[in-house]
């Protein structure tokens, strides 16, 4: 009872840090959150075709099938966040899991980016993250390393354990947070995210999002939530 007590405390954070709540109707849909910039802002690392085709392809049919589970198992009135934790490791609630975490997981991806990103990031997160890799320099081929190590779908996470940050990778629709783990920021290595102006380069990709692309302001943000 204190795990799954001490799970859905951590999930909360993240998803206030979402405002996720804004997106549910009162009818108990999941509504899918706008992109936090422009589709073209992100170029030349990810084009507007590729960023147009994941949020409104991939992204927006994880919430349409969701909301068709939804009213399928009869499960309006519940958050995103507790569609997650009451489906995980469920059996007879997979597919339901899979596109709630898989709704969640986008948006906190884009939210890990922006435009102008990328670099060392400043203040308190950089110090942090001297102390958890011995160096940014460090950090940044950890972090390349594990992106380019997922076989086949998957995720990369910044996560914040303790008095540390961490590493940390999840297949398919996965995330830190069901295993009571505090998300920083993701990278997202499904090969949709990337194969359009990347090819099959994941490593050009990940390399891209960390020194162009990835925003720190987000993921310190979440760093100060308790």
């Amino acid at each position: 009872m204190k795990l799954a007590h001490s799970i859905k405390t951590i999930f909360f954070i993240g998803f206030l840090s979402l405002n996720l709540s804004a997106f549910a109707s009162e009818e108990g849909e999941i509504k899918l959150p706008p992109l936090p910039y422009e589709k073209e802002a992100l170029e030349p690392y990810i084009s507007a075709k590729t960023l147009s085709f994941h949020y409104s392809k991939h992204h927006q049919g994880y919430v349409t099938k969701l909301n068709e589970l939804i009213v399928e198992k009869k499960l309006q009135g519940k958050t995103l966040e507790e569609l997650i934790l009451q489906s995980y490791k469920n059996m007879d609630m997979q597919s339901v899991y899979n596109n709630a975490a898989q709704t969640w997981n986008h948006t906190f991806y884009w939210r890990s980016m922006k435009k102008g990103g990328g670099g060392k990031p400043k203040d308190a997160l950089l110090t942090k993250i001297e102390e958890s890799f011995d160096s940014y320099e460090n950090f940044r081929a950890k972090f390349i390393e594990a992106g380019t190590k997922v076989f086949g779908s998957g995720w990369v996470w910044l996560i914040e354990t303790g008095d540390k940050l961490e590493i940390m990778t999840t297949k398919d629709g996965d995330l830190p947070l069901t295993d009571g783990k505090k998300a920083l920021l993701t990278c997202d290595v499904w090969e949709h995210a990337y194969y359009l102006d990347h090819k099959n380069l994941r490593k050009t990709y990940v390399e891209a999002f960390l020194d162009h692309l990835i925003n720190w302001d987000f993921a310190a943000e979440n760093m100060k939530k308790q």
